[in-house]
């Protein structure tokens, strides 16, 4: 049924040519997000969505669907038709990891999801709850080193960035920690707000409000120089730590198949909404950064990540819980 809607897709696009962009979108457009509302990759794909809705004339309704670190999105969006009314705001998990962790050859990014852009690049923030008696990186370590396995790690689920970068720490410095996997984001940063777990490793889109109140104390960022929203905050680099970068993406996918003109017409579209001051304002407010690219760049970066990730995730034989 797949290779039925691609060649369709094929056979109109050559028919139709231009015709179809400018046609396009002439209903509701529906952006499958992988996670629940309220974590990074939610906020982005709504701050886009509004822009997209304004810009085009069509709504562009968000349909969360959580669970098995994405894969369940994921399936759904690589099933769907590409008729340019049906697209993915994925990132690092979902897009890259899920199938390998859940052991299931349910999509293949490569082949089945057509990369439009990224939208957004966020750090990652190392931080922990008032609690715990560490208020920098090496007493964190050290905390670790002395107790081992009395601290509970606070996961948005597992393969993820997240996740990925806890299991690279606990490797490569010999340390072991408790990993408590959530739904996304938000329910893991609810219980880190009500220390039921100890730390985190957590997009600034989520817990910079949590930082700015006092909530949560920030230990390190990923990111590779320090960042304006938490200036006092090192970088791991700076203090020793150089393997442990990574960013979050969000980005924008249709799937394989879907005709040329869409795909041209979103791509443009998408940009300029990336490129708006008052859209990069709220991406850095959020703790991350507006991020336009081109289709093969977005392409040619998944590729360094799941070179980069992908032996990470089978080293430490990660699996779906």
């Amino acid at each position: 049924m797949r290779l039925i809607w691609i060649a369709i897709a094929a056979v109109t696009a050559m028919l139709a040519g231009p015709a179809l962009g400018q046609q396009w979108p002439a209903r509701n457009v529906k952006l499958i997000v992988p996670y629940p509302a309220g974590g990074n990759v939610d906020s982005a794909a709504r701050i886009v969505a509004d822009k997209l809705q304004e810009k085009l004339g069509q709504p562009f309704v968000i349909e969360n669907k959580a669970g098995a670190g994405g894969m369940i999105a994921g399936e759904a969006f690589a099933k769907s038709a590409p008729d340019g009314y049906t697209l993915f705001v994925g990132a690092n998990g979902p897009v890259l990891f899920a199938t390998e962790i859940n052991k299931r050859d349910a999509y293949n990014w490569k082949k089945d999801f057509m990369p439009i852009s990224t939208i957004s690049m966020t750090p990652l923030v190392l931080e922990v709850h008032p609690s715990v008696q560490a208020t920098t990186l090496k007493e964190f370590l050290d905390l670790a080193r002395r107790e081992p396995g009395k601290l509970t790690m606070a996961s948005p689920g597992p393969g993820t960035t997240n996740h990925l970068l806890s299991e690279l720490m606990q490797s490569s410095l010999g340390l072991q920690w408790v990993t408590a996997h959530y739904r996304g984001n938000a329910p893991a940063i609810n219980d880190l707000l009500g220390g039921q777990v100890q730390f985190a490793f957590d997009q600034l889109t989520v817990s910079l409000q949590h930082i700015k109140a006092g909530l949560f104390r920030p230990l390190a960022v990923t990111s590779p120089h320090r960042l304006k929203s938490l200036p006092d905050v090192p970088t791991f680099a700076e203090l020793g730590y150089k393997d442990f970068d990574g960013q979050t993406f969000t980005g924008l996918f249709a799937p394989a198949g879907t005709p040329a003109p869409i795909v041209e017409k979103l791509h443009e579209t998408l940009v300029a909404i990336l490129k708006d001051p008052a859209v990069i304002d709220k991406f850095e407010k959020l703790g991350g950064e507006a991020t336009p690219t081109t289709p093969d760049e977005f392409k040619a970066y998944l590729e360094r990540e799941d070179a980069k990730w992908i032996p990470v995730v089978r080293k430490a034989n990660i699996r779906a819980d």
